[in-house]
């Protein structure tokens, strides 16, 4: 059984028991032993151990981990220090700069957001070395929706950010009114001129939560 060590083993703990998840498990196994799988299996749930389901104040979604080696460490668009930010890590850190006025880091491990309420969520949690969205349509997906339907469900408002198709695709799952949906193209250097880039997301992210007398955001990666 999963133990993530915070109110989300109470929250998923019936979907872990369901045939679908368990049908991932044996996926993996198989995957582990006979392919490169990143992140590493104690990784996998990274995004729901730094960040509790009653911290929850910004989701960001992303589609599937970075498939390099030393890559993916279980938050999405995050990299583990030493690792050069890839090219969507670094748009992003662009338009923090242009944003508010952050400098860019010399790293791209974005733990610092986790620990302050930032959900760093893929839609997909694994990925075959190499192979993008290698493990889509295997049962993560089902457990993904049902983490944004139960955050759905808080009465505390939360800012959800969705960039590009696959993120925006989840928008439906959003219908509580409390909550502030903002989207807008993808960071990635074939999309981020078309909106991503001006979106002012952060800014905005900012505004909300402090309209809403909870603490904003430090973006600021050290």
């Amino acid at each position: 059984m999963v133990q993530i060590g915070n109110d989300w083993d109470e929250i998923l703990k019936d979907e872990f028991a369901k045939e679908y998840y368990q049908n991932i498990r044996k996926f993996l196994v198989y995957e582990y032993n006979h392919h490169p799988v990143y992140p590493s299996m104690y990784d996998i749930f990274n995004a729901l151990k730094y960040t509790p389901y009653h911290c929850v104040k910004v989701v960001i979604l992303g589609q599937d981990p970075y498939h390099g080696k030393g890559q993916a460490h279980g938050l999405c668009f995050s990299v583990k220090k030493g690792v050069t930010p890839p090219p969507s890590l670094q748009n992003i850190f662009q338009e923090l700069k242009n944003d508010v006025g952050c400098n860019i880091p010399s790293h791209g491990e974005l733990t610092k957001w986790a620990k302050q309420g930032v959900l760093l969520l893929n839609t997909v949690l694994t990925v075959r070395g190499g192979q993008a969205n290698s493990h889509a349509n295997h049962g993560w997906e089902q457990l993904t929706d049902v983490i944004i339907q139960k955050l759905n469900e808080r009465e505390e408002p939360i800012v959800f950010l969705l960039w590009g198709r696959n993120a925006k695709n989840k928008m439906a799952l959003i219908t509580n009114p409390a909550h502030l949906i903002l989207s807008c193209a993808h960071p990635s250097p074939f999309s981020a001129d078309y909106g991503f880039f001006g979106c002012r997301h952060f800014s905005k992210t900012n505004d909300f939560l402090k309209q809403h007398g909870q603490t904003p955001i430090d973006w600021q990666i050290e």
